[in-house]
C-alpha cells in the first residue's frame, strides 16, 4: 500500500475526468467555466491504465469527479471500466445533479456503488441564487431513483454560506428525519479567486458540529476508506448528518486520498502548488515505470495544507480538481 513519510496510508483515489462544469455556483465558478484552449482529457484507455496502476498500489476506492463528470458522454463506460479493475472494491461519483433523474439508473446498472449529490438548499429560489439555476425538481426525482437503485450509498453535499443558506440549516437537518441519506455540510474553503466571498460567507465547521451535537447527534467511527467527513447519527432519524472541516487542526492527519486531474496530473493535496504529470507514463509497456513514479512522488506529500495562513496553493477554483 502507498505510504507517505508521515506514515499515512492511501486507499482512496479521486479521479477527475473533466474540469468542465455547466453551473455557476457562487462559491466555485460564479462567472462560469472558462477555457482558453481545448483540453486534452484522459481517454478511456488512459483512465483504465492509471486506475490499474493505483489498484496495484492498494487503492481500492475510486471517486469519479469533475468539474461535472456527467458531461462526459463516456461516463457509463468509465464507471464500468473502473468497476472491473482488479482490486477496486468501490466506485463512487460526485455530481451537481445535472439530468440526475435521467442518468442515475444507467450509472447504477454500470456498477456505481455510491453517489454524492450537490444540493445547497431545499428552496428553489435559494438554489438559483447559489448555483445559477433551480434544478430542485430533477434533483429530488434523481435522489428518489438512486435510493431505489442498487447504489448502496447516497450522500448529499451542502456548502453552508453565511449570506445564503445558513439560515436553512435546521430545515436541511429535518430532511434526513425520514430520508435514508447522509447529509454532509462542507465548510467553505478559500481559493485564489474567492477571497472576498470567503470572508463574507465562511461558516466555521466547529460551529456546525456544536449545533449538531447539542441536538442529540452522536459521532460514528470512520471506516478505513471513508472520506474526510465526521459523521453523526440520531436514534430518531433515518439519515445521517456529517460535516467536512478542512480548517480543523486534525484534518490532514487522517488523509487517505490522492487526486488525479482530468489531464493526468497526480496531486498530493487539493491545495498543493502543482501536480506531477503522469501522461508520458500512461502508455502500454511503461506500467512498471508508472508504478514506481507514483510511489516515489508520494514521498513529497506535505504534512498539511496551509489554508489557515490563507494559502490555497495552485487551486484557482474547486472545479479544477473536483474538491
Amino acid at each position: 500500500m502507498l505510504q507517505d513519510p508521515q506514515g499515512r496510508k492511501f486507499s482512496y483515489l479521486r479521479l477527475s475526468i473533466t474540469d468542465l462544469c455547466n453551473y455557476r455556483c457562487t462559491y466555485c465558478l460564479p462567472d462560469g467555466y472558462k477555457c482558453n484552449s481545448k483540453p486534452d482529457y484522459l481517454s478511456l484507455d488512459e483512465i483504465k491504465m492509471v486506475v490499474a496502476s493505483f489498484a496495484r498500489h492498494g487503492i481500492n476506492k475510486v471517486r469519479i469527479t469533475g468539474g461535472e463528470p456527467s458531461l462526459r458522454r463516456d461516463l457509463p463506460e468509465i464507471i464500468t471500466a473502473i468497476k472491473n479493475t482488479p482490486g477496486i472494491e468501490k466506485v463512487a461519483l460526485t455530481t451537481n445533479a445535472h439530468q440526475l433523474d435521467r442518468k442515475v439508473q444507467q450509472w447504477a446498472d454500470c456498477g456505481l456503488d455510491a453517489i454524492n449529490i450537490s444540493c445547497d438548499s431545499l428552496d428553489g429560489r435559494m438554489m438559483k441564487a447559489i448555483i445559477g439555476r433551480d434544478n430542485l425538481a430533477e434533483m429530488m426525482a434523481g435522489i428518489d431513483i438512486a435510493l431505489k437503485s442498487p447504489i448502496k450509498q447516497v450522500k448529499i453535499n451542502t456548502v453552508l454560506l453565511k449570506q445564503h443558506n445558513y439560515k436553512q440549516l435546521d430545515q436541511l437537518i429535518d430532511w434526513v428525519k425520514d430520508t435514508p441519506i447522509s447529509l454532509r455540510f462542507i465548510e467553505l474553503m478559500q481559493t485564489i479567486d474567492n477571497k472576498e466571498y470567503f470572508k463574507a460567507n465562511h461558516v466555521s465547521a466547529e460551529e456546525i458540529g456544536k449545533h449538531i451535537e447539542s441536538n442529540g447527534w452522536a459521532q460514528i467511527l470512520r471506516g478505513k476508506n471513508a472520506g474526510p467527513a465526521k459523521e453523526f447519527c440520531h436514534p430518531e432519524y433515518d439519515g445521517h448528518i456529517g460535516f467536512i472541516a478542512p480548517y480543523s487542526n486534525d484534518f490532514c492527519a487522517s488523509c487517505n486520498r490522492l487526486r488525479i486531474s482530468s489531464v493526468g496530473k497526480l496531486h498530493l493535496c487539493l491545495f498543493g502548488e502543482s501536480g506531477y504529470s503522469l501522461r508520458d507514463l500512461i502508455v502500454k509497456g511503461r506500467e512498471t515505470e508508472l508504478d514506481q513514479f507514483i510511489a516515489n512522488v508520494l514521498q513529497d506529500k506535505p504534512d498539511t495544507h496551509f489554508l489557515h495562513q490563507g494559502f490555497s496553493g495552485g487551486t484557482t477554483d474547486l472545479a479544477m480538481l473536483g474538491g
